[in-house]
């Protein structure tokens, strides 16, 4: 499936009928459905683009908020080891909704990022919060490492 992203090669493979993709990140091989090709696509583009190290990028972290327990699709750390972005990732045909807002905003509970991002790998946006005021301002663009490090 094509995306609004740079086009990157990946590491794919079939097993007992089941597409397989090389996650970099996490090392191993994962099911390649449409929400992980979006995942993969948009970490890629986080360090090949926005030049965010790949060894300060977490795919599918775990985190509990209210004794439940959720996992963020991508989170991209500072060197001292602080969550700097939280990532939402949805398949193509997931149209971005107030509802995608409001979870990655509740991930933003126990995270507590300055920057959230959301993206359906067609359609991306991306929100500074401001911790001491609690608001959201959407920027143009997502900014470069080295511009928020």
């Amino acid at each position: 499936m094509v995306l609004n992203l740079p086009q990157y090669s990946f590491r794919l493979r079939e097993k007992l009928g089941k597409k397989l993709i090389f996650d970099s990140f996490r090392r191993q091989w994962v099911s390649l459905t449409p929400e992980e090709w979006v995942r993969q696509n948009f970490a890629r583009y986080l360090t090949e683009e926005k030049h965010f190290p790949a060894s300060l990028v977490a795919i599918e972290r775990s985190l509990k908020i209210n004794q439940r327990d959720f996992r963020t699709d991508i989170v991209l750390f500072s060197k001292s080891g602080n969550p700097l972005i939280v990532v939402e990732c949805k398949a193509p045909e997931v149209k971005i909704s107030q509802q995608v807002f409001d979870q990655i905003a509740r991930y933003n509970l126990d995270l507590r990022v300055s920057y959230l991002i959301v993206t359906n790998g067609l359609e991306h946006y991306c929100c500074r919060f401001d911790q001491e005021f609690l608001t959201y301002t959407f920027l143009p663009e997502i900014p470069d490492y080295k511009l928020i490090e």
